[in-house]
């Protein structure tokens, strides 16, 4: 009989354990992770379009030691709300031109002939 009555105990101490391990389980999946601040690349990302992350990679490899401060600056304005619009890559380069960042890009001209697309060198060398 006090083998009975302490088998009984045990199952109801080790039921009791378990229900109190699965509140704490439970307890854990529904406290919310603290929110994540999105990347300056996710808040440029929602603005850029069309080209303009071309411009960006290239602005960044011409001017390494202004880039940090125009992109905080740019997200700044993004997250104030000033900026609104999408911005492409010629748009893009507008502003870099007004607070006097001057981008290059690699210019290709492709010439379509026969289908086929030949740069003007292999043209000319094809014509010579």
């Amino acid at each position: 009989m006090d083998d009975e009555l302490e088998r009984l105990k045990q199952k109801r101490l080790m039921e009791m354990q378990r229900q109190m391990l699965l509140k704490q389980i439970k307890g854990q999946e529904h406290k919310p992770e603290p929110a994540k601040e999105p990347t300056h690349d996710e808040i440029l990302g929602r603005r850029f379009g069309d080209r303009a992350w071309e411009v960006w990679n290239a602005a960044k490899a011409q001017y390494p030691q202004a880039m940090p401060q125009v992109e905080k600056l740019l997200v700044d304005a993004i997250n104030q709300g000033k900026v609104k619009q999408t911005l492409d890559g010629a748009s893009l380069m507008g502003f870099f031109r007004q607070i006097g960042i001057p981008v290059r890009l690699a210019t290709r001209i492709r010439i379509s002939e026969h289908g086929e697309l030949k740069t003007l060198e292999q043209k000319m060398k094809e014509e010579g």
